[in-house]
């Protein structure tokens, strides 16, 4: 039966003695929040992270990370045009409709702009537009984001609309999903991500009477402010208070914020700009391995060879106490064992758990480093007469 392995790593780094690291404390006035280093995958801070919350235009970000899937799958263009349907600008134009991308009735807009009216306006009517450019219907469209939600990784979401707008609880997110969304637009649709992310003003639509262009800036909070900074989405509603989620780069080193249920747009600047300096600030990415590198090996049952090593799939680091000099980082290799040939190469079998002192325990995949088939039928009788008389 298979059985969960512990393996001490041949690579364990010791940093000094083993005196324990004291994880660094943040408190902050937001009623959820997430903090989390994609350099090592460690989460920084979290507080209510995994209770479920209205996400208000934080939802968004399920819309546009939609239209990135089926664009670099080739099922969306960005030239292509969509029509804004008198009924949907009746809607949502006018002060009681929130944040807009201005559009007219019967206007013909690209996929293209509509996503800028959406990521860099917050634009209620862009997002419903786009919605039912690309699935016919508002309704239609929510499946599909539920539907790549699962897929992605959010385990405690539902999306009933597109744009976030309140809608008696049915749309409800977690913060920790939220991280997980942004997550998968970076990691997922980087070329898609940098060009509509970071642009810190959009301009379409025009004034009444004048008719002079209206050009809004993002709402985005550390855009501009925090080094690095490039995205994601702000989120505003009376049910929900005032949230965001963001993303900053700092020498190779990204983190992901979430924030929500603050009071006002000024709480919602000075924690997410404080939030994301203390990750930095407050803690450092040290290197464990390069990628390919190989960490271990893992026992192999049934197989043309008897094990398979280990090896990083990405630079593998770790996350610790900014300014630590002592204490140690102790690595293990954890595989649900043993393995069960036939086995590819790339496939993630194992993890390596990191653990430093009293913060927690940061879990990274390892896979084979090379395949191993399933061995054949005289193979197989040798392997079991190993077995039976304990020969190695």
């Amino acid at each position: 039966m298979p059985r969960t392995l512990f393996l001490a790593t041949a690579a364990s780094l010791l940093l000094a003695s083993a005196a324990p690291a004291a994880a660094p404390q943040f408190e902050t006035p937001a009623n959820y929040a997430f903090l989390i280093d994609l350099s090592s995958g460690a989460t920084l801070y979290a507080k209510n992270a995994d209770a479920r919350m209205p996400p208000a235009s934080m939802a968004k970000m399920m819309t546009t990370e939609v239209a990135f899937e089926l664009i670099d799958k080739g099922q969306l263009q960005l030239n292509k045009m969509c029509t804004v349907r008198p009924e949907t600008w009746q809607k949502w134009h006018g002060p009681a409709a929130g944040s807009t991308m201005f559009l007219s009735p019967n206007e013909q807009v690209s996929v293209e702009n509509l996503l800028h009216g959406i990521v860099t306006l917050s634009g209620n009517d862009a997002s419903v537009v786009l919605a039912e450019c690309i699935a016919g219907t508002e309704q239609a469209f929510t499946d599909q984001m539920n539907a790549l939600a699962k897929r992605i990784g959010l385990t405690n979401s539902h999306f009933g609309t597109s744009n976030g707008w309140p809608d008696e609880g049915r749309t409800y997110v977690t913060a920790r999903d939220l991280a997980t969304l942004a997550r998968a637009s970076i990691e997922r649709h980087p070329k898609l991500y940098m060009t509509f992310y970071p642009r810190t003003s959009f301009t379409w639509g025009k004034t009444l009477g004048s008719g002079q262009d209206i050009t809004q800036a993002n709402r985005n909070p550390i855009l501009g402010k925090v080094l690095g900074a490039d995205g994601l989405k702000t989120g505003h509603t009376e049910e929900a208070g005032y949230g965001f989620t963001g993303s900053a780069d700092q020498n190779g080193r990204r983190l992901i914020e979430v924030l929500a249920g603050l009071p006002s747009w000024n709480a919602r600047v000075q924690e997410s700009t404080r939030l994301i300096q203390w990750g930095f600030g407050s803690w450092q990415a040290k290197p464990l391995f390069q990628q390919g590198a190989k960490v271990g090996s893992a026992r192999v049952q049934l197989g043309s060879s008897g094990e398979v090593p280990l090896v990083a799939p990405r630079n593998l680091a770790v996350t610790v106490p900014a300014g630590l000099s002592t204490g140690s980082i102790q690595t293990r290799i954890r595989y649900n064992g043993p393995l069960v040939a036939p086995i590819a190469k790339g496939q993630e079998v194992a993890q390596l758990v990191v653990t430093t002192g009293d913060t927690p325990p940061q879990i990274v995949p390892l896979v084979a480093g090379e395949d191993v088939g399933r061995a054949g039928f005289f193979g197989r009788i040798w392997l079991g007469l190993k077995s039976l008389f304990g020969m190695a």
